[in-house]
């Protein structure tokens, strides 16, 4: 049986909790070179080098990212049984690392999220922000819980994971009172040549909607091209345009921004995935996320 060096491990995950091997030897009141000396030896032990040395600044390969979602789990619940043995109350809560896509309304992670931060016992959620592939990536290495995002896991990404459909909507159109006042004609006629706040044309919601533009023999005037959703409602709520949202965010982006409807459409859709490394998903947290959303989104 192969053993694991437990010194070793722990030099190697304060060095990356530190930002470098000269903070880390400090704290264990070490030299540098003993620290380092040690991290390659663990390295020759597991047969992977664990960071990528070419780098300027502290970088970690894929293997090292890899081992260091496990050494935070061991050392957490190493720390846990000292806590339980000293009587602490209550222990350390639970882990949930969630990646969402840009593209996601933060109303809607927020509402995906919610059933895990209600749970009992207690979820500490972490949650990173990023593009898709690049959350999926961090997925493949351990390094998140799931991925909640507005398009599925490619099935040429080559990453082992599987897509969770949490619902699905249509979209409703906005606009500040003075861009509606002076837009003619009913919806949708009226948006032919009106100001249009545009989510990127590579994201799902910015092709749904040039292939809806197209069915209807539409040409609005794209302003700006915008990722981050937050941005779009703020434009939009400052006279820069028409925007377009999920219809699940309607009551809120009306009464946050002061803005008012322009029209709807189900043709539109969006949708709503989480994306996580089980085909049955086993973790708890992620089962709450999953079985509250689809029954309150569409």
């Amino acid at each position: 049986m192969r053993w694991l060096n437990y010194h070793h491990f722990l030099y190697f995950w304060l060095v990356v909790r530190e930002g470098g091997v000269q903070p880390a030897a400090r704290r264990l009141r070490l030299t540098h070179p003993t620290v380092s000396a040690q991290i390659r030896q663990l390295e020759a032990t597991l047969g992977h080098e664990l960071f990528d040395r070419s780098a300027r600044r502290l970088q970690l390969t894929e293997f090292g990212r890899l081992a260091y979602h496990y050494a935070d789990e061991i050392f957490r619940l190493g720390q846990e049984f000292l806590d339980s043995v000293d009587g602490a109350p209550g222990g350390q809560p639970m882990r949930l690392t969630v990646g969402a896509t840009g593209a996601l309304p933060k109303v809607i992670v927020r509402q995906l999220i919610g059933p895990a931060l209600d749970m009992e016992p207690r979820v500490r959620i972490t949650c990173r922000e990023d593009e898709h592939d690049r959350l999926v990536g961090l997925l493949a290495v351990h390094e998140l819980d799931v991925v909640l995002s507005d398009v599925p896991l490619s099935p040429t990404s080559g990453v082992k994971a599987y897509n969770h459909l949490l619902g699905e909507c249509g979209s409703t159109f906005f606009a500040a009172p003075a861009v509606k006042k002076a837009l003619k004609g009913s919806f949708p006629q009226c948006l032919d040549g009106a100001p249009l706040l545009a989510p990127l044309s590579t994201s799902s919601m910015g092709r749904a909607l040039d292939q809806w533009f197209d069915r209807q023999g539409l040409n609005p005037t794209v302003v700006a091209e915008i990722q981050d959703s937050a941005l779009i409602k703020t434009l939009g709520q400052d006279g820069y345009g028409v925007f377009c949202l999920p219809s699940a965010v309607e009551s809120d982006v009306r009464n946050r921004y002061k803005v008012q409807v322009v029209g709807r459409s189900a043709e539109v859709k969006e949708r709503f995935y989480a994306i996580s490394p089980e085909r049955k998903i086993k973790n708890p947290a992620v089962a709450a996320i999953c079985e509250e959303a689809r029954s309150s989104i569409g």
